[in-house]
Protein backbone atom coordinates (compact mmCIF):
# COMPACT_ATOMS: atom_id res chain seq x y z
CA UNK A 1 0.00 0.00 0.00
CA UNK A 2 2.56 2.37 -0.78
CA UNK A 3 1.89 6.10 -0.98
CA UNK A 4 -1.23 5.11 1.58
CA UNK A 5 -0.83 6.58 5.21
CA UNK A 6 -1.95 3.93 7.65
CA UNK A 7 -4.08 4.31 11.16
CA UNK A 8 -4.15 0.93 12.94
CA UNK A 9 -6.50 1.07 16.22
CA UNK A 10 -5.66 -1.84 18.77
CA UNK A 11 -8.68 -2.83 20.95
CA UNK A 12 -6.94 -4.07 23.84
CA UNK A 13 -9.51 -3.12 26.78
CA UNK A 14 -10.89 -6.90 27.33
CA UNK A 15 -10.83 -8.14 31.09
CA UNK A 16 -10.84 -11.84 29.89
CA UNK A 17 -12.10 -13.34 33.29
CA UNK A 18 -12.12 -16.80 31.51
CA UNK A 19 -8.19 -16.64 31.73
CA UNK A 20 -8.26 -16.63 35.79
CA UNK A 21 -5.35 -14.61 36.00
CA UNK A 22 -4.26 -11.26 37.83
CA UNK A 23 -2.49 -10.68 34.59
CA UNK A 24 -4.43 -8.44 31.83
CA UNK A 25 -5.58 -11.14 29.71
CA UNK A 26 -3.54 -9.20 26.51
CA UNK A 27 -0.56 -9.61 28.28
CA UNK A 28 -0.19 -13.75 28.62
CA UNK A 29 2.43 -14.49 26.11
CA UNK A 30 2.58 -16.54 22.90
CA UNK A 31 5.91 -17.69 21.69
CA UNK A 32 8.18 -15.84 24.21
CA UNK A 33 6.23 -12.44 24.16
CA UNK A 34 2.18 -10.65 24.75
CA UNK A 35 -0.85 -10.97 22.44
CA UNK A 36 -0.58 -7.53 22.17
CA UNK A 37 3.09 -7.37 21.19
CA UNK A 38 2.38 -10.08 18.20
CA UNK A 39 -0.43 -7.46 16.91
CA UNK A 40 1.47 -4.51 17.00
CA UNK A 41 4.37 -6.08 15.36
CA UNK A 42 1.80 -7.49 12.69
CA UNK A 43 0.73 -3.58 12.29
CA UNK A 44 3.69 -2.39 11.66
CA UNK A 45 4.62 -4.93 9.42
CA UNK A 46 1.75 -4.17 7.81
CA UNK A 47 2.80 -0.54 7.56
CA UNK A 48 1.57 1.43 9.99
CA UNK A 49 2.08 4.64 10.39
CA UNK A 50 0.18 5.66 13.25
CA UNK A 51 -0.55 3.36 16.42
CA UNK A 52 -3.66 3.97 18.74
CA UNK A 53 -4.12 0.93 21.53
CA UNK A 54 -7.76 1.12 23.44
CA UNK A 55 -6.92 0.05 27.31
CA UNK A 56 -9.51 -0.37 30.40
CA UNK A 57 -9.57 2.26 32.79
CA UNK A 58 -6.42 2.28 35.27
CA UNK A 59 -4.22 -0.39 32.96
CA UNK A 60 -1.02 1.07 32.91
CA UNK A 61 0.92 -2.36 32.51
CA UNK A 62 -0.97 -2.79 29.03
CA UNK A 63 -0.12 0.83 28.07
CA UNK A 64 3.15 -0.03 29.19
CA UNK A 65 3.71 -2.83 27.13
CA UNK A 66 2.21 -0.93 24.18
CA UNK A 67 4.17 1.78 24.38
CA UNK A 68 7.48 -0.73 24.51
CA UNK A 69 6.51 -1.89 21.43
CA UNK A 70 5.67 1.17 19.86
CA UNK A 71 7.03 4.22 21.81
CA UNK A 72 4.95 6.46 19.22
CA UNK A 73 1.30 4.79 20.05
CA UNK A 74 -1.02 7.02 21.29
CA UNK A 75 -2.50 5.36 24.60
CA UNK A 76 -6.45 6.39 24.35
CA UNK A 77 -8.84 4.76 27.42
CA UNK A 78 -12.32 3.80 27.20
CA UNK A 79 -13.67 4.18 30.06
CA UNK A 80 -17.60 2.44 29.80
CA UNK A 81 -17.55 -0.80 28.02
CA UNK A 82 -20.83 -0.15 25.60
CA UNK A 83 -19.81 -2.38 22.83
CA UNK A 84 -16.64 -2.70 19.86
CA UNK A 85 -17.60 0.35 17.87
CA UNK A 86 -17.81 2.41 21.48
CA UNK A 87 -13.94 1.27 21.73
CA UNK A 88 -12.67 2.33 18.52
CA UNK A 89 -14.06 5.75 19.24
CA UNK A 90 -12.15 5.90 22.43
CA UNK A 91 -9.60 6.92 20.09
CA UNK A 92 -11.24 9.84 18.16
CA UNK A 93 -8.25 12.03 18.71
CA UNK A 94 -6.41 9.64 16.35
CA UNK A 95 -9.52 9.29 14.29
CA UNK A 96 -10.04 12.96 13.63
CA UNK A 97 -6.04 13.19 12.12
CA UNK A 98 -5.76 12.56 8.35
CA UNK A 99 -5.33 8.87 7.29
CA UNK A 100 -5.91 7.29 4.31
CA UNK A 101 -6.62 3.86 5.72
CA UNK A 102 -7.85 2.75 9.34
CA UNK A 103 -7.62 -0.89 10.51
CA UNK A 104 -9.24 -2.34 13.46
CA UNK A 105 -7.63 -4.93 15.33
CA UNK A 106 -8.22 -6.85 18.29
CA UNK A 107 -4.82 -7.46 20.87
CA UNK A 108 -5.85 -10.61 22.00
CA UNK A 109 -6.47 -12.26 18.13
CA UNK A 110 -2.44 -13.04 18.07
CA UNK A 111 -1.93 -15.32 15.09
CA UNK A 112 -2.74 -12.75 12.57
CA UNK A 113 -0.05 -12.54 9.66
CA UNK A 114 0.73 -8.84 7.87
CA UNK A 115 -0.21 -10.31 4.65
CA UNK A 116 -3.59 -10.83 5.49
CA UNK A 117 -4.02 -6.99 7.22
CA UNK A 118 -2.38 -6.06 3.65
CA UNK A 119 -5.39 -8.23 2.26
CA UNK A 120 -7.76 -6.26 4.18
CA UNK A 121 -6.80 -2.71 3.33
CA UNK A 122 -6.53 -3.32 -0.36
CA UNK A 123 -10.73 -2.76 -1.06
CA UNK A 124 -9.88 0.01 0.12
CA UNK A 125 -6.85 1.64 -2.22
CA UNK A 126 -9.76 0.29 -4.83
CA UNK A 127 -12.36 2.34 -3.71
CA UNK A 128 -14.24 0.72 -0.70
CA UNK A 129 -15.37 2.86 3.06
CA UNK A 130 -15.78 -0.61 4.96
CA UNK A 131 -13.97 -3.90 4.47
CA UNK A 132 -14.32 -6.93 6.53
CA UNK A 133 -12.33 -10.23 7.30
CA UNK A 134 -14.75 -13.08 7.36
CA UNK A 135 -13.62 -16.81 7.45
CA UNK A 136 -14.88 -20.42 6.31
CA UNK A 137 -16.27 -21.84 9.59
CA UNK A 138 -17.16 -25.66 9.65
CA UNK A 139 -19.59 -24.57 12.55
CA UNK A 140 -21.06 -21.28 12.13
CA UNK A 141 -22.89 -21.16 16.06
CA UNK A 142 -22.08 -18.04 17.70
CA UNK A 143 -20.20 -15.96 15.07
CA UNK A 144 -21.67 -13.15 13.40
CA UNK A 145 -22.47 -13.90 9.44
CA UNK A 146 -20.99 -12.29 6.58
CA UNK A 147 -23.69 -10.79 4.17
CA UNK A 148 -22.68 -11.07 0.57
CA UNK A 149 -24.14 -10.35 -2.78
CA UNK A 150 -21.52 -11.07 -5.26
CA UNK A 151 -18.39 -9.60 -4.23
CA UNK A 152 -20.39 -6.95 -2.33
CA UNK A 153 -20.37 -7.12 1.10
CA UNK A 154 -24.07 -6.29 1.90
CA UNK A 155 -24.10 -6.36 5.82
CA UNK A 156 -22.83 -7.87 9.24
CA UNK A 157 -25.40 -9.60 11.00
CA UNK A 158 -24.89 -10.74 14.88
CA UNK A 159 -25.98 -13.92 15.72
CA UNK A 160 -28.68 -13.15 18.32
CA UNK A 161 -30.35 -10.86 15.09
CA UNK A 162 -30.18 -12.97 12.21
CA UNK A 163 -32.50 -14.87 10.45
CA UNK A 164 -32.92 -18.57 10.20
CA UNK A 165 -31.45 -18.09 6.56
CA UNK A 166 -28.97 -15.83 7.35
CA UNK A 167 -27.63 -18.82 10.28
CA UNK A 168 -27.13 -21.24 7.50
CA UNK A 169 -24.14 -18.37 6.18
CA UNK A 170 -21.03 -20.07 7.17
CA UNK A 171 -18.63 -17.06 5.89
CA UNK A 172 -18.50 -15.22 9.63
CA UNK A 173 -16.90 -12.18 10.79
CA UNK A 174 -13.33 -11.99 12.43
CA UNK A 175 -14.18 -8.87 13.68
CA UNK A 176 -10.86 -7.32 12.38
CA UNK A 177 -11.99 -4.33 10.17
CA UNK A 178 -10.72 -1.98 7.51
CA UNK A 179 -12.05 1.74 6.81
CA UNK A 180 -11.73 4.34 4.77
CA UNK A 181 -9.70 7.27 6.44
CA UNK A 182 -12.07 9.83 4.59
CA UNK A 183 -15.21 8.43 6.27
CA UNK A 184 -14.32 6.61 9.60
CA UNK A 185 -15.38 9.12 12.05
CA UNK A 186 -18.47 9.94 10.67
CA UNK A 187 -19.53 6.20 10.08
CA UNK A 188 -18.38 5.38 13.50
CA UNK A 189 -20.64 8.69 15.28
CA UNK A 190 -23.80 7.57 12.84
CA UNK A 191 -23.82 3.68 14.83
CA UNK A 192 -26.92 3.53 17.47
CA UNK A 193 -27.26 0.88 20.15
CA UNK A 194 -30.71 -0.14 19.03
CA UNK A 195 -29.62 -4.31 19.41
CA UNK A 196 -30.23 -6.83 21.97
CA UNK A 197 -27.52 -6.09 23.64
CA UNK A 198 -27.87 -2.29 24.06
CA UNK A 199 -24.07 -1.90 22.28
CA UNK A 200 -22.76 0.34 19.58
CA UNK A 201 -21.79 -2.48 17.14
CA UNK A 202 -18.68 -1.91 14.79
CA UNK A 203 -20.39 -4.28 12.44
CA UNK A 204 -23.18 -1.64 11.51
CA UNK A 205 -20.73 0.35 9.76
CA UNK A 206 -21.06 -1.76 6.92
CA UNK A 207 -24.87 -1.20 6.29
CA UNK A 208 -24.59 2.28 7.50
CA UNK A 209 -21.99 2.71 4.37
CA UNK A 210 -23.73 1.31 2.06
CA UNK A 211 -26.82 2.95 3.55
CA UNK A 212 -24.86 6.56 2.20
CA UNK A 213 -24.12 5.12 -1.83
CA UNK A 214 -20.43 3.57 -0.16
CA UNK A 215 -18.48 0.74 -1.18
CA UNK A 216 -18.42 -2.27 1.00
CA UNK A 217 -16.04 -5.57 0.60
CA UNK A 218 -14.71 -8.67 2.56
CA UNK A 219 -11.28 -10.72 2.58
CA UNK A 220 -10.81 -13.36 3.62
CA UNK A 221 -8.57 -15.14 6.05
CA UNK A 222 -8.08 -18.76 7.48
CA UNK A 223 -9.81 -19.98 10.67
CA UNK A 224 -7.04 -20.52 12.66
CA UNK A 225 -5.50 -17.04 12.01
CA UNK A 226 -8.18 -14.95 13.54
CA UNK A 227 -8.86 -17.20 16.22
CA UNK A 228 -9.60 -15.07 19.81
CA UNK A 229 -8.00 -16.29 22.67
CA UNK A 230 -10.31 -15.95 25.48
CA UNK A 231 -8.93 -18.43 27.89
CA UNK A 232 -5.75 -20.55 28.98
CA UNK A 233 -7.20 -24.02 26.52
CA UNK A 234 -6.92 -21.11 23.57
CA UNK A 235 -4.13 -19.60 24.79
CA UNK A 236 -2.20 -22.72 24.35
CA UNK A 237 -4.27 -23.96 21.00
CA UNK A 238 -2.29 -20.70 20.02
CA UNK A 239 1.04 -21.45 20.88
CA UNK A 240 0.64 -24.51 18.68
CA UNK A 241 -0.05 -22.76 15.84
CA UNK A 242 2.34 -20.33 16.33
CA UNK A 243 4.66 -22.82 16.93
CA UNK A 244 4.03 -25.02 14.20
CA UNK A 245 4.63 -22.03 11.67
CA UNK A 246 7.85 -20.92 13.52
CA UNK A 247 9.09 -24.71 13.00
CA UNK A 248 8.53 -25.10 9.43
CA UNK A 249 10.07 -21.52 8.69
CA UNK A 250 12.79 -22.68 9.90
CA UNK A 251 13.65 -25.98 8.51
CA UNK A 252 12.22 -24.20 5.29
CA UNK A 253 15.50 -21.81 6.05
CA UNK A 254 17.99 -24.35 6.42
CA UNK A 255 17.80 -25.70 9.81
CA UNK A 256 17.57 -29.54 10.80
CA UNK A 257 15.03 -30.21 13.26
CA UNK A 258 15.55 -33.97 14.93
CA UNK A 259 12.51 -33.90 16.38
CA UNK A 260 10.20 -30.68 15.19
CA UNK A 261 7.75 -30.97 17.51
CA UNK A 262 9.80 -30.93 20.52
CA UNK A 263 11.06 -27.91 20.20
CA UNK A 264 10.36 -24.39 20.83
CA UNK A 265 10.69 -21.24 19.42
CA UNK A 266 10.16 -17.32 20.35
CA UNK A 267 8.93 -15.44 18.00
CA UNK A 268 12.31 -13.17 17.42
CA UNK A 269 14.53 -16.79 17.29
CA UNK A 270 17.12 -15.94 14.36
CA UNK A 271 18.48 -19.03 12.95
CA UNK A 272 21.76 -19.55 10.58
CA UNK A 273 21.73 -22.44 7.81
CA UNK A 274 22.80 -25.75 8.27
CA UNK A 275 21.63 -25.54 12.52
CA UNK A 276 20.63 -28.92 13.93
CA UNK A 277 18.71 -28.86 17.02
CA UNK A 278 18.69 -31.35 18.34
CA UNK A 279 15.13 -33.25 20.81
CA UNK A 280 13.59 -31.18 23.53
CA UNK A 281 15.48 -27.77 23.00
CA UNK A 282 14.00 -24.10 24.28
CA UNK A 283 14.48 -20.78 22.68
CA UNK A 284 13.57 -18.18 24.85
CA UNK A 285 13.13 -13.96 23.50
CA UNK A 286 16.20 -13.00 21.98
CA UNK A 287 18.37 -15.62 20.59
CA UNK A 288 20.18 -15.15 17.55
CA UNK A 289 22.32 -18.20 15.92
CA UNK A 290 24.74 -18.29 12.97
CA UNK A 291 25.47 -21.32 10.41
CA UNK A 292 26.53 -24.45 11.59
CA UNK A 293 25.87 -24.73 15.04
CA UNK A 294 24.87 -27.74 16.56
CA UNK A 295 22.41 -27.43 19.61
CA UNK A 296 22.30 -30.84 21.85
CA UNK A 297 19.23 -32.09 23.00
CA UNK A 298 17.57 -30.61 26.67
CA UNK A 299 19.08 -27.37 26.29
CA UNK A 300 17.24 -23.89 27.16
CA UNK A 301 18.53 -20.84 25.55
CA UNK A 302 17.35 -16.71 26.12
CA UNK A 303 19.13 -13.96 25.26
CA UNK A 304 22.26 -15.37 23.43
CA UNK A 305 24.44 -14.96 20.57
CA UNK A 306 26.09 -17.94 18.79
CA UNK A 307 28.49 -17.59 16.25
CA UNK A 308 29.21 -20.27 13.43
CA UNK A 309 30.66 -23.80 14.45
CA UNK A 310 29.67 -23.58 17.98
CA UNK A 311 28.61 -26.64 20.19
CA UNK A 312 25.89 -26.81 23.15
CA UNK A 313 24.99 -29.39 25.25
CA UNK A 314 23.33 -31.46 25.81
CA UNK A 315 21.43 -30.09 29.04
CA UNK A 316 23.11 -26.52 28.59
CA UNK A 317 21.90 -23.48 29.52
CA UNK A 318 22.18 -20.34 28.33
CA UNK A 319 20.65 -17.06 29.87
CA UNK A 320 20.50 -13.47 28.94
CA UNK A 321 24.09 -11.31 27.68
CA UNK A 322 25.69 -14.77 26.61
CA UNK A 323 28.16 -14.59 23.58
CA UNK A 324 29.83 -17.19 22.13
CA UNK A 325 32.20 -16.96 19.34
CA UNK A 326 33.63 -19.41 16.73
CA UNK A 327 34.08 -22.73 17.83
CA UNK A 328 32.87 -22.49 21.31
CA UNK A 329 31.99 -25.74 23.03
CA UNK A 330 29.57 -25.82 25.66
CA UNK A 331 28.89 -29.35 27.14
CA UNK A 332 26.23 -31.02 29.71
CA UNK A 333 24.90 -28.71 32.82
CA UNK A 334 27.06 -26.18 31.66
CA UNK A 335 25.55 -22.81 32.48
CA UNK A 336 26.69 -19.07 31.37
CA UNK A 337 24.66 -15.86 31.84
CA UNK A 338 25.98 -12.22 31.27
CA UNK A 339 29.28 -13.57 29.68
CA UNK A 340 31.66 -13.32 26.68
CA UNK A 341 33.14 -16.41 25.56
CA UNK A 342 35.62 -15.90 22.77
CA UNK A 343 36.64 -17.79 19.84
CA UNK A 344 37.46 -21.65 20.71
CA UNK A 345 36.67 -21.60 24.48
CA UNK A 346 36.19 -25.02 26.01
CA UNK A 347 33.58 -25.42 28.97
CA UNK A 348 32.84 -29.08 28.68
CA UNK A 349 30.53 -30.20 31.63
CA UNK A 350 29.29 -29.39 35.27
CA UNK A 351 30.27 -25.69 35.27
CA UNK A 352 28.80 -21.78 35.92
CA UNK A 353 29.95 -18.92 34.14
CA UNK A 354 28.52 -15.69 34.98
CA UNK A 355 29.86 -12.56 34.61
CA UNK A 356 32.57 -13.21 32.97
CA UNK A 357 35.23 -12.86 29.79
CA UNK A 358 36.87 -15.88 28.71
CA UNK A 359 40.01 -15.54 26.56
CA UNK A 360 40.47 -17.35 23.24
CA UNK A 361 41.56 -20.54 23.27
CA UNK A 362 41.08 -21.04 26.45
CA UNK A 363 39.53 -24.77 28.33
CA UNK A 364 37.84 -24.37 31.82
CA UNK A 365 37.66 -28.06 33.33
CA UNK A 366 34.80 -29.62 34.70
CA UNK A 367 33.00 -27.82 38.02
CA UNK A 368 34.74 -24.76 37.49
CA UNK A 369 32.17 -22.21 38.86
CA UNK A 370 32.98 -18.26 38.84
CA UNK A 371 31.94 -17.04 42.28
CA UNK A 372 29.86 -14.06 40.87
CA UNK A 373 27.53 -12.71 43.71
CA UNK A 374 28.23 -12.23 47.28
CA UNK A 375 24.52 -11.72 48.27
CA UNK A 376 24.43 -7.44 48.00
CA UNK A 377 26.36 -7.47 44.19
CA UNK A 378 27.58 -8.95 41.32
CA UNK A 379 31.45 -9.11 40.25
CA UNK A 380 33.15 -9.92 37.19
CA UNK A 381 35.67 -12.57 36.37
CA UNK A 382 38.38 -11.88 33.62
CA UNK A 383 40.07 -14.82 31.97
CA UNK A 384 42.72 -14.15 29.45
CA UNK A 385 43.48 -16.10 26.42
CA UNK A 386 44.79 -19.84 26.29
CA UNK A 387 43.97 -20.35 30.20
CA UNK A 388 43.71 -23.67 31.84
CA UNK A 389 41.17 -24.23 34.77
CA UNK A 390 41.18 -27.25 36.18
CA UNK A 391 38.64 -29.39 37.13
CA UNK A 392 36.35 -28.61 40.79
CA UNK A 393 38.34 -24.77 40.80
CA UNK A 394 36.69 -21.87 41.93
CA UNK A 395 37.23 -18.17 41.00
CA UNK A 396 35.86 -15.76 43.24
CA UNK A 397 34.89 -12.59 41.49
CA UNK A 398 36.51 -9.86 40.96
CA UNK A 399 39.17 -11.82 39.66
CA UNK A 400 41.84 -11.73 36.89
CA UNK A 401 43.47 -14.96 35.08
CA UNK A 402 46.22 -13.75 32.94
CA UNK A 403 46.44 -15.41 29.44
CA UNK A 404 48.36 -18.74 29.49
CA UNK A 405 47.98 -19.34 33.06
CA UNK A 406 47.41 -22.32 34.47
CA UNK A 407 44.91 -23.22 37.95
CA UNK A 408 45.39 -26.34 39.80
CA UNK A 409 42.60 -28.70 40.11
CA UNK A 410 40.13 -28.08 43.33
CA UNK A 411 41.80 -24.43 43.39
CA UNK A 412 39.87 -21.38 44.93
CA UNK A 413 41.28 -18.50 43.49
CA UNK A 414 40.51 -15.21 45.24
CA UNK A 415 43.52 -13.57 43.88
CA UNK A 416 44.82 -12.17 40.59
CA UNK A 417 46.48 -14.59 38.75
CA UNK A 418 49.57 -13.21 36.47
CA UNK A 419 50.01 -14.48 33.09
CA UNK A 420 51.78 -17.73 31.99
CA UNK A 421 51.54 -18.78 35.99
CA UNK A 422 50.98 -21.46 37.91
CA UNK A 423 48.38 -20.75 40.99
CA UNK A 424 47.64 -23.50 43.22
CA UNK A 425 45.13 -22.58 46.02
CA UNK A 426 43.93 -26.09 48.55
CA UNK A 427 44.88 -27.50 51.54
CA UNK A 428 48.09 -29.78 50.94
CA UNK A 429 47.42 -33.50 51.22
CA UNK A 430 47.94 -35.61 54.20
CA UNK A 431 49.02 -39.26 54.24
CA UNK A 432 49.30 -41.58 57.22
CA UNK A 433 50.59 -44.95 56.90
CA UNK A 434 48.15 -47.60 58.48
CA UNK A 435 46.01 -45.18 59.52
CA UNK A 436 43.02 -46.42 57.55
CA UNK A 437 43.29 -50.05 58.48
CA UNK A 438 43.25 -49.00 62.39
CA UNK A 439 40.44 -46.60 61.82
CA UNK A 440 38.30 -49.19 59.65
CA UNK A 441 38.78 -51.37 62.79
CA UNK A 442 37.55 -48.97 65.15
CA UNK A 443 34.50 -48.02 63.45
CA UNK A 444 34.04 -51.97 62.83
CA UNK A 445 34.08 -51.90 66.95
CA UNK A 446 31.79 -49.40 67.51
CA UNK A 447 29.15 -50.51 65.21
CA UNK A 448 29.56 -54.39 66.63
CA UNK A 449 28.95 -52.60 70.22
CA UNK A 450 25.90 -50.47 69.09
CA UNK A 451 24.61 -53.43 67.57
CA UNK A 452 24.65 -56.07 70.77
CA UNK A 453 23.50 -53.16 72.46
CA UNK A 454 20.03 -53.15 70.47
CA UNK A 455 19.79 -57.13 71.29
CA UNK A 456 19.31 -56.42 75.33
Amino acid sequence: MSGRSLLVIVLAAGEGTRMKSRLPKVLHKVAGFSMVRHVLAAANAAGATRLAVVVGPGREDVAAEARAVAPGAEVCVQTERLGTAHAVLAARAALAQPADDVLVLYADTPLVRPETLLALRAPLAAGAAVAALGFQAEDPTGYGRLIMEGDELVAIREEKEATPTEKTIDFCNAGLMALSGAHALALLDAVRNENSKGEYYLTDVVEIARDQGLATAAAQASVEEVAGVNSRVQLAEAEAILQRRLRVAAMEGGVTLVAPETVFFSADTKLGRDVVVEPHVVFGPGVSVADDVVIHAFCHLEGATLESGVSIGPYARLRPGTRLERDVRIGNFVETKASHLERGVKVNHLSYVGDAHVGEGSNLGAGTITCNYDGYSKFKTQIGANVFVGVHSALVAPVTIGAGAYVGTGSVITDDVPADSLAIARGRQVTKDGRGADLRARLAAAKAAQTDKGKV
